[in-house]
């Protein structure tokens, strides 16, 4: 048995790093209260921008010839990912969540007919997403830095600036976002997105809008029903009258809208991530408090014992004098 100085030791250590989790707790509360302010501020914009995009890329402009950020490729042979992780640890699963649900992702794709030489490559933001290329091998084109409190677009801008040229000269036949979208404190979904090029048609209606999960708590008639209005919307033609030009318009509002997704999803995965800290550390206090406890009766019962048996010892010591 463990002497009562090495418990009280081990207690003292344990009640040290509760109030260190219980710190971190804290800041991670605060971080998260005002990342879910960003978030809830920037949604609305974000999917009203996205649904424009998208009826840009199914519009019938009179036989106007598609924008090339929204020409679809014949052959994927190259896939450019921006994945957004966090910087540091103590946040439960996760960046193992997001990792691995790129992984899957790109097995997906494959097994739905992309030939298997299409070579996925990612542009990372958040040093924990370097873990692509440690655990699964795939090439990291650039890594950016990542700011924990995030209130600009200018963040993301060359992240944006970066994929659209790269798509543009054909280093890319398709870029796709990995984020871990925020629906509330206690859970956080890990999603990958199509960006470019823009397309109405991606395999996951429900990854269009960024920041929203309409299918939690509702009932199935009314996602059969909201599932029938979607695709009726999708053979739904939208005509437009651009001035000055078609392409001049396209080239300044198709590249401001990927920045604005970029952006929101870097918003959504900061909120996850601040959220996912919280519940972790207060998971580890609550252990801790657990722990000093199980610790502290373990301590008085060894020094239960040790009294229990100095008393024997002088209770013999005093028959052996009679």
């Amino acid at each position: 048995m463990a002497s009562t100085k090495d418990i009280q030791r081990r207690i003292k250590s344990i009640g040290n790093t509760k109030k260190i989790t219980k710190a971190m707790e804290m800041v991670a509360t605060a971080k998260m209260r005002r990342s879910i302010e960003a978030v809830l501020k920037t949604r609305t914009y974000a999917n009203l921008s996205w649904a424009t995009v998208l009826n840009l890329s199914q519009a019938d402009n009179s036989g106007e010839e598609l924008h090339p950020l929204l020409v679809k490729k014949d052959k994927i042979k190259n896939v450019g990912i921006v994945l957004f992780a966090s910087n540091r640890g103590l946040c439960g699963g996760f960046n193992t969540a997001i990792v691995n649900k790129v992984h899957e992702s790109i097995k997906k794709h494959h097994h739905k007919g992309e030939p298997m030489e299409a070579k996925a490559e990612f542009i990372i933001m958040g040093k924990k997403g370097l873990a692509v290329n440690k655990y699964y091998g795939y090439n990291l084109a650039a890594d950016f830095p990542k700011q924990d409190a995030v209130s600009e677009v200018a963040e993301v801008m060359p992240i944006a600036k970066m994929i659209i040229n790269d798509f543009l000269s054909g280093k890319y036949d398709k870029v796709m976002v990995a984020y871990t979208d925020f629906i509330n404190v206690a859970k956080q979904i890990p999603r990958v997105k199509q960006l470019l090029p823009i397309d109405f048609t991606a395999d996951d209606k429900y990854l269009g809008i960024v920041g929203e999960d309409s299918r939690i708590g509702i009932s199935k008639e009314f996602i059969k029903a909201k599932d029938e209005k979607h695709l009726e919307e999708k053979k739904n033609k939208f005509y437009y009258t651009f001035e000055p030009s078609p392409q001049e318009v396209l080239d300044k509002i198709i590249p401001r809208l990927i920045e604005v997704q970029l952006f929101q999803a870097l918003l959504e995965s900061n909120a996850s991530e601040h959220s996912a800290r919280m519940a972790s550390m207060h998971k580890a206090t609550e252990a801790a408090g657990d722990l000093v406890d199980e610790l502290t009766l373990y301590y008085n019962k060894a020094r239960q014992a040790s009294i229990t048996a100095e008393i024997a010892e002088i209770s013999a010591g005093a028959n052996a004098l009679k």
